[in-house]
């Protein structure tokens, strides 16, 4: 299934395209975002990253069906990304979404209303029986989104970081556990 647009009370997420890279690299370019990320993400971020991570890996994923990736627009602002909500299938030992938010939109909720908007879809629309989650143990924000949107946590493994961190807190989302935490009956 394509990447469809989502609408939520305050914000858009819709597909990514190749137009989006100056935006993205605008705002991902942020040592208080990459720090929590794996070592995929290289630091320092290059100028071109945000466009080699679209053309090389996020648009052909998407392409082929393997991957979602939603650009975040928050109504009312200038009409760019602030911020990329991702799903992959089979990615679990670095889980199977994962987020950034510019830093100036943190702590007013604008990734817990964007995560609902994706897991609606992804359990309702799609069909997904559960997913992992993941982040690094010091970042709270990433954890506080997590609790937020129903996520149990299963346990903690290793995952290497910009950061130099290696502890991570893994989490689970399932299809039924979504539905009760939405208070819907599980749909078809």
């Amino acid at each position: 299934m394509k990447t469809p647009t989502l609408e939520t009370d305050r914000l858009t997420l819709r597909p990514v395209s190749i137009d989006d890279a100056p935006a993205i690299q605008k705002h991902f370019n942020n040592w208080n975002i990459i720090k929590h990320l794996s070592m995929v993400v290289p630091w320092p971020y290059p100028d071109d990253g945000a466009e080699a991570f679209l053309r090389d890996v996020s648009l052909p994923e998407m392409a082929a069906g393997k991957a979602h990736t939603w650009g975040v627009l928050i109504k009312g602002e200038p009409d760019e990304i602030v911020g990329l909500v991702e799903y992959t299938e089979g990615k679990a030992s670095g889980g199977n979404r994962g987020f950034w938010l510019a830093e100036e939109f943190w702590g007013n909720g604008y990734m817990s209303e964007a995560i609902t908007g994706v897991q609606d879809f992804l359990f309702f629309k799609l069909g997904i029986e559960s997913m992992i989650v993941v982040n690094a143990k010091t970042n709270a924000r990433s954890r506080r989104v997590k609790e937020k949107t129903g996520a149990r946590f299963i346990g903690d493994g290793t995952l290497e970081h910009r950061s130099g961190e290696n502890e991570v807190e893994k989490w689970e989302v399932t299809r039924e556990s979504w539905a009760k935490f939405r208070n819907k009956g599980i749909q078809p």
